[in-house]
């Protein structure tokens, strides 16, 4: 009995955040990158995908053809606006009743596999790929015992109903994404999940968009001198993601050379997230407070290819995040040939080649940050080394090697479904 070992139509769940928003800000990030990179990767593999998430406006068409083969739906589920990820878990009832909906519309046997994203999707998941009869493959991208293990100062914990929500769905689905085999630990460890049951799957990134060789080029289009020293920060303004650990290293910095000063300018590029929402200014007043405003610029989330033409711009990038599933804009960076200072915490220990394409840095004190940094900033030489170094380590993380590994996820989920066997799709068996 053989199995062709391929969906012809998945069910992508992203309930709490689109796709299609601009990553950098609210509850958009690097899992709106991947889910949208994935489904088009997919698409162009000649796996058609549906990506279902909450509609956050009443102006947003139903459905949207976010690429061939691609078509992202918004589901109504409680008010339009004004509910934060907290509050989504009360609306779940509406958003599966929708999604159940699609299939009655299209008929039946119309999906073959669900692949939800994140705690809340996976919730949904439990139920759609029960009633439709389908394998559930789930990624947790992050997962609450961590977080919760490894808070920043000011940041909340993730309540009790999440941790259930997420034993839940380890307990239920046919296969379990993790990002690195830290994250697959984690889920063995702290979840109880099956060890067989769990594939890695590292994420990809366009090695197209996030190029190197653009530092002239892209530091002429932001205005940034030539012989500045450029330390980035990008991502959601949260405690989670530690950008003030970032200005409290340059202030050490230049405490330390203060002729530094004359060159140094600090970067961040990303909009307030999380409970970060609850001090939106804190790092103009934190710049203002340790007296380096003067060398700090803040600016909004970008797209993509904006963002790489930062990451091209800059001599170091630093993500001193508290916890990481993964930390792509690690990967991106070193793609742009930009060497990556980061927190040793998840899956930033696989992302960043300790001492090779970055520096790892245990623990969260700016002084020692300072340290990793002081080097890259003022040694063009010893940088460029680095980055050379970064962009041969990102090239094994391309997104073809990405979509290889899903789709052998996705037939093993299908495989170890013996009676699922549908007419007229990719997955039919012959004895």
């Amino acid at each position: 009995m053989t199995t062709s070992r391929r969906p012809r139509r998945v069910a992508m769940l992203s309930a709490h955040t689109s796709p299609l928003e601009q990553p950098g800000s609210g509850d958009a990030g690097g899992m709106n990158v991947y889910v949208l990179e994935l489904a088009r990767r997919l698409a162009r593999r000649g796996v058609e995908v549906e990506v279902f998430t909450r509609a956050t406006s009443r102006h947003l068409p139903p459905v949207v053809e976010a690429a061939p083969g691609v078509v992202v739906r918004h589901v109504t589920a409680g008010p339009f606006e004004g509910l934060t990820k907290d509050d989504l878990p009360s609306q779940l009832c509406g958003f599966v009743r929708d999604v159940l909906r699609a299939e009655v519309v299209a008929g039946p046997d119309h999906f073959d596999l669900v692949h939800s994203h994140y705690w809340l999707s996976g919730q949904v998941g439990t139920v759609a790929a029960e009633r439709w009869d389908v394998p559930l493959v789930h990624t947790m991208h992050t997962m609450a015992k961590v977080k919760n293990a490894h808070l920043a100062e000011g940041d909340r914990a993730e309540p009790i109903g999440r941790v259930a929500g997420e034993e839940e769905i380890v307990r239920i689905a046919d296969r379990l994404v993790a990002n690195t085999q830290e994250e697959r630990r984690e889920l063995v460890d702290l979840y109880g999940a099956a060890p067989d049951r769990v594939d890695v799957v590292h994420p990809g990134v366009d090695l197209e968009v996030f190029r190197s060789g653009r530092r002239d080029e892209s530091r002429t289009l932001l205005g940034l001198p030539d012989d500045a020293a450029v330390l980035l920060f990008a991502g959601r303004i949260q405690p989670l993601k530690a950008p003030d650990v970032v200005l409290r290293a340059a202030a050490v910095m230049i405490d330390r050379d203060p002729a530094l000063r004359e060159r140094l300018q600090v970067v961040v590029v990303g909009g307030a997230s999380g409970s970060g929402l609850d001090r939106p200014t804190s790092l103009v007043e934190l710049a203002d407070d340790l007296g380096i405003a003067d060398v700090v610029r803040l600016e909004p989330a970008v797209t993509q290819a904006e963002l790489a033409g930062w990451y091209a711009a800059a001599d170091v990038v630093c993500v001193p995040s508290y916890n990481e599933s993964f930390g792509l804009v690690a990967i991106e960076a070193q793609a742009c040939g930009t060497p990556v200072v980061a927190a040793r915490v998840g899956g930033l220990s696989t992302a960043v080649a300790d001492g090779v394409s970055g520096v790892l840095v245990d623990g969260h004190d700016p002084r020692d940050y300072a340290d990793a940094l002081h080097p890259l900033l003022t040694d063009r030489a010893h940088r460029d080394a680095m980055g050379q170094k970064a962009v041969a380590h990102a090239t094994g993380f391309g997104w073809d090697a990405t979509v290889d590994r899903v789709l052998e996820v996705y037939a093993r989920a299908l495989d170890e479904r013996p009676d699922h066997d549908r007419a007229d799709n990719g997955t039919t068996k012959d004895a």
